[in-house]
């Protein structure tokens, strides 16, 4: 088994689809945890603020098999097949770590641990004191480094 953690995000219905997703991802895992949910305003675009956590997975899955299958959810769950990065979305899917994996195709881990507060914060709380692959810093010291001015803030009613 390999512990897979996943950013989740949405803004369009955004209490429905963050909580399917975090059902469809136990179905996928014997072991979850899921970070607080966050609000989050939207970064490079105008639109509704986003929904936002982290799931943590042990899973049997390769990572391509886990990328093509977080995709399809995305897909049933109503994101458009052409979907830009820079725009509103039912819900958004994407593999930070992966075991002690270091993937191109994938990215892995993702860049966005290191740009966004809304991914680096709730995989804080699951992992502070986890090695990023290929970085050598911990979790909590990134967290401790960031310096980026992001509003977010914790959802208080949304109880998993």
């Amino acid at each position: 088994m390999i512990t897979a953690y996943i950013s989740v995000g949405s803004n369009i219905e955004r209490d429905y689809h963050v909580r399917a997703a975090i059902a469809e991802l136990r179905l996928l895992s014997e072991a979850c945890s899921v970070s607080t949910i966050y609000e989050a305003e939207p970064v490079g675009f105008e639109g509704p603020n986003f929904y936002n956590g982290v799931i943590a997975i042990n899973t049997s899955l390769s990572l391509v098999t886990l990328q093509a299958t977080l995709k399809q959810l995305e897909l049933q769950y109503g994101r458009s097949p052409s979907a830009k990065k820079n725009q509103s979305r039912t819900l958004d899917l994407d593999i930070l770590l992966y075991g002690d994996c270091v993937s191109d195709t994938p990215a892995i881990p993702r860049a966005d641990i290191f740009k966004f507060a809304f991914v680096l914060r709730p995989l804080m709380e699951l992992c502070p004191d986890r090695v990023i692959p290929g970085d050598g810093r911990t979790v909590r010291q990134v967290w401790q480094a960031f310096d980026r001015e992001q509003a977010l803030w914790p959802v208080e009613d949304f109880v998993i």
